[in-house]
């Protein structure tokens, strides 16, 4: 009996003590907060269980569920939440959201944040002043908090396949006409790709809000930078319209020419933006006008599947304006580029204010940021033993695998982060900024092309340029303006009408007509307040 008796007390202590062990597991274990964020842009999906994310989970005590536009226009979007007012906990937040009162101020709240207060200086940060006197999002994108790493250029251009320039000897081209030229010239001798796939000599991206490609191109060959909106003359600091200068004539002339020599793609002004990336990842564009984040992205992994680079298939940028001696001014300065008109917003619906502005800012912190775009040391990067991260072979082939990366890295791209060097001052924030790995890792075909120009990255073969003022870019004003407005309603009335007239221009049989007719219809929207308005921006400056 007192043996049983002893059994049970053993039992039951074993028990206790088992509970017990238990409770304090649970308890050391921190609660993990969930969060929830919808982008008003195509995005790349990442696997629930991701790595990355539950190990940065585990150190901030959050997460957030990223969803993406697919198959639905942003506008349509937009509209749909504000119409239910039903939001995430994050959003891409604009104008449209801030007049739906959809959008909590942060400023309101970042005191507690320093890493968001201090994100931006005093005066950037009035920039994003709202009429009401807050401000509601973060600009994700182009903050540095020093020394700019710029190797990629991610922003519009010219660009042209290495295999034309290698065909051609690698030659120098500075303008419209010599582009049109050796693209003709190629296509006349190649007119297929080696399977027998015709080749596409030129092509635009005119899908929706993505056909800024095909209308402002004339600001960068007169040699201004990506104002987007206008042109402003720095010495006088006068506003200027890139819409009826001579050289919108002329380059729209060029691409009416060359529709009807065959060279620009009859196609372009009808496809879709997913039926233009399918065209791009053929590898049969041989040239377009595009920014490098619409497509790079999104053709990269099929040209490394199919093995494009060794056909000469990558797109490299060239300095096109439209007369030789004309500076060009393609690249500025990333952090010249910060988009004062939308950022990362926290919405009303969010049940947890504090909790989402502390997700950001330790999102921010250079630790977690390291995560989110390099990954784990050993695993996805080595460093050496100055302290400098590379990738061994292994590594740089994991990066390019798109299942690994869905299942692996968690960049939280449309987060906030601190571009330039990490805070040890040496390495990028990136990999792709880093410029030892950067050149390592190029295809074949770029390496080549780099070589051939004497340049080691994409900004060499344009140049760099500073702001032009502190009003740059001057988009993030007219991309503020409430299309409820009369200058709004002017701005959406112009935009109709260069969709609709500028492929009719370019296909017309008679060209000068056209253009006088739509010369015609634009004057008639009074740009005048549109203009008026960008100039008391400037004004204010």
């Amino acid at each position: 009996m007192r043996k049983r008796l002893t059994s049970v007390i053993i039992t039951a202590a074993l028990f206790i003590g088992l509970a017990a062990g238990i409770a304090v597991n649970e308890a050391d274990k921190k609660e993990i907060k969930h969060f929830t964020a919808f982008f008003s842009v195509a995005g790349d999906s990442i696997e629930q269980d991701n790595d990355i994310k539950q190990l940065i989970a585990e150190q901030i005590g959050a997460e957030c569920e990223e969803t993406w536009l697919v198959g639905q226009d942003k506008d349509d979007a937009i509209n749909s939440l504000i119409a239910t007012g039903d939001y995430p906990d994050f959003v891409l937040g604009e104008n449209a959201l801030y007049e739906a009162e959809a959008l909590i101020p942060i400023d309101e709240y970042w005191d507690d944040y320093p890493n968001i207060k201090e994100y931006l200086s005093d005066e950037q940060w009035e920039k994003f002043r709202q009429p009401d006197g807050h401000i509601y999002w973060i600009p994700q994108f182009g903050v540095s908090h020093g020394e700019a790493v710029e190797v990629l250029h991610n922003g519009e251009a010219f660009w042209i396949q290495t295999r034309v320039l290698k065909w051609a000897g690698y030659p120098k081209i500075t303008t419209v006409e010599q582009y049109f030229d050796l693209i003709e010239s190629y296509v006349q001798e190649n007119p297929t790709m080696p399977d027998g796939t015709a080749n596409i000599p030129f092509t635009i991206l005119c899908d929706d809000w993505r056909y800024f490609c095909l209308e402002n191109v004339p600001q960068f060959l007169d040699g201004f930078p990506n104002d987007g909106s206008c042109m402003v003359d720095t010495e006088t600091k006068t506003v200027m319209d890139y819409n009826v200068t001579d050289t919108a004539k002329r380059y729209f002339g060029k691409l009416n020419e060359e529709f009807h020599k065959g060279i620009m793609d009859p196609g372009a002004f009808n496809a879709t933006y997913d039926q233009y990336l399918d065209k791009l990842s053929t590898g049969a564009v041989l040239g377009m006008v595009d920014q490098w984040w619409q497509f790079y992205y999104a053709i990269d992994p099929v040209f490394k599947k199919q093995e494009l680079a060794q056909l000469g298939c990558n797109y490299v940028p060239l300095p096109v304006t439209i007369d030789e001696g004309i500076h060009n001014r393609w690249h500025t300065n990333r952090m010249a580029e910060i988009d004062y008109s939308s950022g990362l917003s926290i919405t009303t619906s969010c049940e947890d204010i504090e909790g989402a502005m502390q997700f950001i800012s330790d999102l921010l912190d250079f630790d977690i940021i390291k995560e989110r775009f390099w990954g784990e040391e050993g695993k996805d990067y080595s460093v050496d033993e100055n302290g400098l991260f590379y990738l061994t072979d292994e590594q740089a082939k994991k990066k390019s695998d798109s299942a690994y990366q869905a299942s692996h890295m968690c960049p939280y791209a449309y987060f906030p982060r601190v571009e330039g060097l990490l805070d040890d001052g040496i390495n990028a924030f990136s990999m792709e900024f880093q410029q030892n790995e950067f050149l390592r890792n190029q295809p074949v075909d770029i390496k080549e092309c780099f070589k051939a120009y004497g340049v080691e990255n994409y900004v060499d073969l344009l140049g760099k340029n500073e702001a032009p003022g502190s009003w740059y870019p001057m988009y993030s004003y007219s991309d503020s303006i409430p299309s409820t407005s009369e200058c709004g309603k002017v701005k959406n009335n112009l935009v109709a009408v260069k969709k609709l007239w500028l492929p009719k221009v370019i296909m017309a049989d008679d060209f000068d007509a056209a253009w006088d007719q739509y010369m015609e219809e634009y004057n008639a929207c009074d740009p005048y307040i549109y203009f008026d308005y960008l100039q008391q921006k400037i004004n204010e400056n």
